[in-house]
């Protein structure tokens, strides 16, 4: 077969192309206009990666590369129109459009559409979402014929996270239970019963749930080779945006497209891939010159974002992990000769106070509270924090949406103490009744009704054994068991024990101890229903353990919910839409401060950025380090949090805790502190101010041994 490259009058290239050295960097034009052959490009923090991308498809259209023939693959299908829009703004084009551009699961629905009828679909299939998927599941369960009463059967939410992650992750559902789901382990067979039987339902009804679009779309490529050599062909160009989030399964459909061309761009930071949790597979970006030994390796290593004292910590931080493509950000911006600061606090009331005070300087030195986020590694450790700026009428967003004390498994335990604290609080009472199973709102309706008519519903309130009492031991829980024996509800063993725990958490020693009530309630059945009903119930746990030890300072239940009821009186929440005549006082309202877990943050930057918490048993969390090569992981996530600050960055650690036990446990800095420099930070002294004390009498010292 003879070869004939087509030569194009260099004349015809539009003039605006001659911008692109102008309005690129040097790294970004190596990039832009790198010739066609796998590349791979390690873009840092800040270093202008969509701008690269966006070029590099301008640049192949300008040089005669038809759209069509473009694959762009991106994270969300917002970034893909914004980047082709942009496309479309150098070139003048009006043809960009015919780019195929999205994520992988728009793409996947685009071919599919096309030849769902080779893999047994017929064309119109229907796209089931999350909800519609757990009902199917739901389904299932039934067809199955498993005994759920006889063995507690995990809901269709975890079934579907076990299946989702075996799927994305190219492994068997036995390994997935055995490394992420334990506790399962003897309910193996049936699970996998229930599989089997969703994907035949499926095709059955000719519907496909997220992970099939994938799934499909390799299986077209690898089953139908005519196919798969169609596409291959097409695609002459593929660009994949955030390659180190990819999972296994995206990273061999991107293989199997590039087998002929190999013209693929990868675009990542290494240093970033932070979601292994959520099946994104680290080895796709560390080991792709080994998939393609011909790539040539690009960085992007100016960084636009942060001073370069914050970048100093930032690459001498990340330096410490072994396994990474090693890079050095530079950074544009000039010194603002202000180092990250360390700030080590007595306890937790401290850091809160710190940071709640800070925000407020910098809100007065004209820094917006928009401008200003406050990171953490786990959800629980804004608890304080959230109470102190309620009360000093700060406003703020958390990042996920649902604030802390609103979370379904908080709001659950908190039911248990409130039906302790109030006997007659109907809400509660029917919250953690239908917890158990069997009781639905017939039986927890009728369960309350006999509860509340009651007069002895005291004794609970009380406690059995209060000397103030008139009531006889146990009167309460001797009402529960006559609602058994009228038959108003079965006499189950879940209801017997909702019974005992009752009757623990009134016990004299149990009964004003908050922390110690929620440990029993946890302990006592609820743990076990966060594995059954939650996919993430590890992360539900802790929360709930933070919660416990955040408790320890009240010496009364009713104290606790009390200071928890503030947080359901702000004035402040997420704007809203307007609604009838409502009067608007002003914009400044709108105005609010970022609280967010660090993965949620990835993406984003912010002027000022306080990490909370920065503390070794905290950051790095000793959850996360139970995998291998984790600790790298959580450096990883350690380095996207210091990335985030553009100007200020705050690094605070209580120096003392008090744990659920109500030991007083001494703090070191995490490691991930104590591994750099004392020279790249500087060292904040706290000092109460009080009129009763000389100024510096309760200054905190650093202990110095902790600090490199």
């Amino acid at each position: 077969m003879k070869k004939y490259v087509l030569k194009r009058d260099q004349n015809s290239v539009p003039e605006r192309l001659t911008r692109y050295r102008s309005e690129l960097n040097e790294e970004q034009f190596r990039v832009v206009t790198a010739p066609p052959k796998a590349a791979l490009v390690v873009a840092g923090a800040g270093s202008g990666k969509t701008r690269a991308i966006t070029y590099r498809v301008a640049y192949l259209i300008e040089h005669g590369v038809s759209p069509q023939r473009i694959l762009l693959a991106t994270f969300t299908n917002r970034a893909a129109r914004e980047m082709l829009r942009r496309v479309e703004a150098l070139t003048g084009s009006q043809n960009v459009h015919r780019t195929w551009g999205g994520t992988f699961h728009r793409i996947a629905n685009l071919i599919l559409r096309r030849h769902a009828v080779s893999i047994g679909f017929d064309s119109n299939y229907s796209i089931l979402d999350s909800e519609d998927a757990r009902d199917f599941i739901s389904v299932c369960i039934d067809e199955a014929v498993i005994d759920t009463k006889a063995k507690r059967f995990p809901k269709a939410e975890v079934i579907q996270s076990i299946i989702s992650y075996a799927n994305n992750t190219d492994q068997p559902i036995q390994d997935v239970i055995i490394r992420q789901y334990p506790h399962f382990e003897p309910l193996t067979f049936q699970i996998e019963r229930v599989d089997t039987i969703y994907q035949s339902r499926k095709q059955e009804r000719n519907v496909m749930d997220y992970d099939d679009l994938l799934l499909n779309w390799k299986r077209l490529l690898v089953e139908k080779k005519e196919i798969a050599d169609i596409y291959a062909e097409q695609f002459q160009h593929i660009l994949v945006d955030e390659y180190q989030d990819t999972n296994k399964l995206q990273a061999e459909i991107i293989d199997l497209l590039a087998g002929k061309h190999r013209n693929v761009m990868v675009v990542g930071d290494d240093a970033q891939s932070i979601f292994a949790w959520r099946g994104a597979h680290f080895a796709n970006i560390y080991e792709f010159p080994t998939r393609y030994p011909e790539a040539e390796l690009y960085k992007l290593e100016t960084n636009y974002r942060s001073t370069p004292e914050i970048l100093g910590l930032a690459n001498t931080s990340i330096a410490g992990n072994r396994k990474q493509f090693p890079k050095s950000l530079t950074a544009i911006r000039a010194s603002r000769d202000f180092k990250p600061a360390l700030v080590p606090c007595s306890d937790v009331e401290q850091q809160s106070a710190f940071v709640a005070s800070r925000i407020l300087e910098l809100r007065d030195e004209g820094v917006g509270l928009e401008d200003i986020a406050v990171m953490y590694r786990s959800h629980y450790h804004s608890i304080e924090l959230q109470l102190e700026l309620t009360r000093r009428g700060i406003p703020y967003r958390t990042q996920s949406g649902v604030r802390f004390f609103e979370q379904a498994h908080i709001k659950d335990v908190i039911s248990y103490l409130r039906i302790i604290v109030n006997p007659r609080d109907e809400l509660a009472w029917k919250r953690v009744l239908k917890m158990i199973p069997g009781i639905g709102n017939a039986t927890a309706n009728r369960v309350y009704d006999l509860v509340a008519s009651s007069a002895d519903t005291r004794a609970l309130a009380v406690g059995s054994d209060d000397p103030d009492s008139t009531a006889p031991p146990s009167l309460t829980v001797g009402l529960l068991e006559n609602v058994i024996t009228s038959g108003k509800v079965r006499a189950t063993q879940p209801f017997k024990n909702f019974i005992v725990l009752l009757e623990l958490l009134v016990q004299q020693e149990n009964r004003n101890n908050p922390s110690k009530q929620i440990e029993l309630v946890l302990t006592h059945g609820y743990e076990q229903y966060l594995q059954e009903n939650y996919e993430n119930s590890d992360v539900r746990t802790e929360d709930l353990k933070g919660l416990a030890t955040y408790a320890t300072r009240y010496t009364s239940t009713e104290d606790f919910l009390s200071e928890l009821a503030l947080l359901s009186t702000e004035s402040f929440k997420e704007p809203q839409p307007l609604v009838g005549e409502e009067i608007i006082d002003g914009a400044e309202s709108d105005e609010l401060l970022t609280l967010t877990s660090v993965h949620q943050a990835k993406g984003l930057e912010w002027k000022a950025v306080f990490i909370i918490w920065a503390a070794e048993g905290k950051f790095p969390s000793p959850r996360s380090l139970k995998e291998i090569d984790s600790e790298e992981e959580e450096r990883r996530l350690w380095y996207v949090a210091i990335t985030r600050a553009k100007d200020e960055l705050y690094l605070t650690y209580p120096l003392l805790m008090t744990d659920y036990n109500r030991q007083t446990v001494l703090q070191k800095p995490s490691r991930f502190i104590t591994e750099c420099p004392a020279t790249l930070y500087e060292i904040w002294n706290l000092e109460e101010e009080s009129p009763l004390l000389p100024p510096g009498h309760a200054e905190i010292a650093t202990p110095d041994e902790y600090i490199n």
